[in-house]
């Protein structure tokens, strides 16, 4: 298991790198570590773009800090901590406010059309979780609910989360996905995309396989 600097100085690092891609507007979002049987999360009220190690909280799986009454856990910290009890597999969640992702989450539009064959391949389908108020029980429960089939996920009104087993292919699959946002807005001010079909779509799936 990596030491917390390890896992403190990743945060920073992707954080930083997120801040630069403006893949989180200033203080929005949030992003967490498990940590054996704990989980190191951004603090309340924190820029993902520009943490320090004193950004960086560490609580049980209650949203209970244990560093103390400096710093609070992220607002969102009954999402993350949702999403890790439904997935043992996960170590790493980041939940951003993107433009392009925000925008489709914003007008209710998901993005499970099968337009870019990457995209599919990598999330098959990102659908979109209902509205809940933010920092809520019912939240944690419209998005984690998604986990069981999928990795990443679209909140109506509010933003974004995908989750993975390690940092890096976390954020490449937020960046993969920001961009496919972008894509398809791209589309209809094209005049709408020629979608794969449905033979083309499951032949990629096969590939995950390969």
């Amino acid at each position: 298991m990596m030491t917390r600097n390890e896992i403190e100085k990743l945060l920073i690092d992707y954080g930083k790198l997120m801040g630069q891609k403006n893949l989180t507007p200033g203080m929005s979002g949030n992003m967490s570590f498990r940590y054996g049987d704990k989980i190191l999360i951004t603090a309340s009220g924190s820029a993902n773009g520009y943490l320090k190690n004193d950004d960086i909280v560490l609580m049980d799986y209650y949203g209970n800090a244990e560093d103390g009454e400096s710093k609070k856990p992220s607002s969102e910290k009954l999402l993350h901590i949702a999403i890790y009890k439904k997935r043992p597999d996960l170590n790493v969640i980041l939940h951003v406010h993107s433009p392009y992702l925000c925008s489709f989450a914003a007008t209710g539009i998901p993005l499970d059309k099968p337009v870019m064959a990457e995209n599919s391949f990598y999330f098959g389908k990102i659908l979109l979780a209902d509205y809940a108020l933010p920092s809520t029980v019912e939240l944690a429960e419209n998005t984690a609910k998604f986990f069981d089939e999928y990795d990443a996920v679209l909140m109506a009104n509010h933003g974004f989360v995908v989750a993975s087993d390690n940092i890096q292919d976390a954020y490449l699959k937020l960046e993969l996905a920001e961009s496919y946002a972008q894509i398809v807005l791209n589309t209809y001010l094209l005049g709408g995309a020629r979608l794969l079909t449905s033979e083309q779509e499951q032949a990629i799936f096969k590939l995950r396989t390969k």
